[in-house]
C-alpha cells in the first residue's frame, strides 16, 4: 500500500510527526479515503517506508485505536466499519435532515442587536472613560485581596457571593439610594445579564409574559427569550413605562423588566405616580418588577429618583445594579437586591443553578468599597461625565441648530438626538460609522407598531477636546 502521502509536503509548522501522521491517517478515514476494513502496514514496515522513527507510528496507531477509528487484533491493524460521512449515500425518501440549527429560542434572539465592538469610538453608548479607572488604588486592593487569599477564594464563591462584599454593598446602597436592605437579601451576580436570566428562570415559568419596554434594552429580550418567556413591548412615553388597560387585561404579565430612574435609551425618567401604580398593578397581577438601576450613579442634578425597591416595605420588586458603568464591563460583576420574603430561596436556588466564582475580585471590591475609593471614583466621574455632557450639548446646538431636539441626560452616559422624518437614524449611523463614530440607530431599540428616529450619543469615553472635532463628523454623516 502506498502512504508515502501520509507525511508530504507541505508540513504545517510547528507541528510534531507523530501529531501530524495521525491527523492524516484521521482525515484520511474519516473522508473514505483508508475504506473500512483496509490492513494497515506494520508499525515497523510504515516507519521504515516514511523514514520516521517508530514510536511516532505507534503513537498515531494507539491514539487511532483507542478513538475506534483502527482495530488492533491478531492479523494487524485494519480501518474500523464507522458511519456513513455526510453525503457518503443518498437520503431516504421523506426522511426529516439533521438539526443544523440553533433552537427556535435562540434563532429568536438572532435579532440586528448594534454593535458592541466600538468601545474606542467617540459617541459609542455605556463605555464609561478608561483613562480615568483608579488603577493604582484598584491595583492596591486586588494585591491585598490576594495577600490574604486562602484555598476559598480559588474555589466557587460562597453562597450569594463573598460577604465582605455584599456587607460594603448594603452599606453602600443605604447611604446613597437609601435602600434598607440586610446583606442575606444580596446575590452577587456575574453582571446584569445573569441576574436577569435568574430573574427569568427563577420569578417566572416557561410560557409566562414579561414585559419589556419599548424602545428598551435589546440584551434583557433576548435573555427572557432564550428563558423561555413571552416578551411582550410596552410603550414608553415622557414619565417612562405606559401599560395600557388592554395590557393588564389581556396581557398581564409574570414579570416586568423596567429601568425606571433613566429608561435605556431615551433616558426618560418615570414619575413617582407611575412607580406607584406601577407597584399596586403588579401587585395585584401576582406580578415582579425587576428594577434595572443601572447608571443612577451619575445623576446630573440633584438626589436620584428613589428606587422602586425602597418605595413600599413589601413591594414585589428585585432591584439589579452593575459595576460596568461605574467601574469597568470587564469586571463582570453586579448584584441583585431581593425581598426578604424570598431572598433566601431565591439565592440557594441560584447556588445550584450557577456556580460564581471571581473570589479575589468580590474581596477586591469589597475592600475598594470599604476604603471609600468607589464613592470618590463615582463622585470624580460625576463632575467629569457632567462637564462632558455639557460640552456636547453646546457642540451639538451650534451645529444644528434651533430645531435640535435632545433627550435624556438626567444621568447615565448617552444622550438622544432626535432626527426629523425625512433623515434615517439608520443611514446616518451607517455613514458614521465610515468615519469612525460609534453612535447607535434608536430605532434599532425599538419594535413594531414603536416607530422612533434618532441617535443614541454616548459621551462616556469623549474627551471635552474632542468633542467639536466629533460633532462636525457627525453632522457631515446626517449630510450637513
Amino acid at each position: 500500500m502506498e502512504l508515502d502521502w501520509l507525511l508530504a509536503p507541505p508540513l504545517p509548522a510547528a507541528v510534531p510527526r507523530q501529531r501530524l501522521l495521525y491527523l492524516r491517517l484521521r482525515e484520511a478515514i474519516l473522508c473514505g479515503r483508508l475504506p473500512a476494513d483496509t490492513r494497515l502496514p506494520a508499525s515497523r514496515s510504515l516507519a521504515a517506508t516514511l523514514g520516521i522513527a517508530r514510536n511516532t507510528v505507534l503513537f498515531a496507531y494507539e491514539q487511532l485505536v483507542a478513538e475506534g477509528c483502527l482495530i488492533a487484533d491478531r492479523q494487524g491493524t485494519r480501518v474500523s466499519q464507522l458511519p456513513p460521512t455526510p453525503g457518503a449515500s443518498p437520503q431516504a425518501p421523506g426522511a426529516a435532515e439533521a438539526p443544523q440549527a440553533l433552537s427556535a429560542r435562540a434563532s429568536a434572539a438572532l435579532q440586528r442587536e448594534p454593535a458592541r465592538d466600538a468601545e474606542a469610538l467617540s459617541f459609542s453608548p455605556g463605555v464609561p472613560d478608561f483613562g480615568a479607572f483608579p488603577f493604582r488604588a484598584w491595583r492596591a486592593c486586588l494585591e491585598r485581596a490576594w495577600r490574604d487569599a486562602s484555598w476559598r477564594q480559588l474555589g466557587y464563591v460562597a453562597q450569594g457571593g463573598d460577604p465582605s462584599l455584599r456587607a460594603a454593598l448594603a452599606a453602600h446602597l443605604g447611604s446613597v439610594r437609601g435602600l434598607a436592605v440586610d446583606p442575606a437579601q444580596i446575590l452577587i451576580t456575574s453582571g446584569t445579564q445573569t441576574a436577569l436570566d435568574l430573574c427569568a428562570r427563577l420569578l417566572a415559568d416557561h410560557g409566562d409574559t414579561v414585559w419589556v419596554e419599548n424602545p428598551g434594552y435589546l440584551a434583557a429580550r433576548v435573555a427572557f427569550g432564550l428563558a423561555g418567556l413571552q416578551v411582550h413591548d410596552v410603550a414608553v412615553d415622557g414619565e417612562g413605562l405606559a401599560p395600557t388597560a388592554d395590557d393588564w387585561l389581556r396581557r398581564w404579565p409574570r414579570l416586568v423588566m423596567v429601568t425606571p430612574s433613566h429608561q435605556y435609551p431615551t433616558g426618560r425618567v418615570m414619575s413617582l405616580l407611575r412607580r406607584l401604580e406601577l407597584i399596586e398593578r403588579a401587585r395585584a397581577a401576582g406580578a415582579w418588577v425587576v428594577e434595572d438601576d443601572y447608571d443612577s450613579e451619575f445623576r446630573r442634578a440633584g438626589p436620584a429618583p428613589p428606587a422602586l425597591f425602597g418605595l413600599n416595605a413589601d413591594a414585589p420588586v428585585v432591584y439589579a445594579g452593575t459595576f460596568s458603568k461605574t467601574l469597568y464591563p470587564g469586571l463582570r460583576l453586579g448584584y441583585l437586591v431581593l425581598p426578604r420574603t424570598i431572598a433566601a430561596d431565591f439565592i440557594h436556588v441560584a447556588a445550584l443553578a450557577t456556580r460564581a466564582g471571581q473570589g479575589i475580585e468580590q474581596r477586591a471590591l469589597a475592600d475598594f468599597i470599604g476604603r471609600g475609593h468607589y464613592t470618590t471614583h463615582v463622585r470624580r466621574m460625576r463632575a467629569r461625565y457632567n462637564a462632558r455632557q455639557a460640552a456636547l450639548r453646546a457642540a451639538l446646538q451650534q451645529a444644528f441648530g434651533p430645531g435640535l431636539v435632545l433627550s435624556g441626560g438626567e444621568a447615565g452616559l448617552h444622550l438622544v438626538m432626535w432626527l426629523p422624518d425625512e433623515l434615517s437614524d439608520v443611514a446616518v449611523a451607517q455613514r458614521a460609522a465610515q468615519i469612525g463614530l460609534g453612535v447607535r440607530a434608536l430605532s434599532a431599540y425599538a419594535r413594531p407598531p414603536v416607530t422612533c428616529n434618532g441617535l443614541v450619543l454616548g459621551y462616556g469615553n469623549l474627551d471635552e477636546g474632542a468633542v467639536e472635532g466629533a460633532v462636525a463628523r457627525l453632522k457631515r454623516a446626517a449630510g450637513g
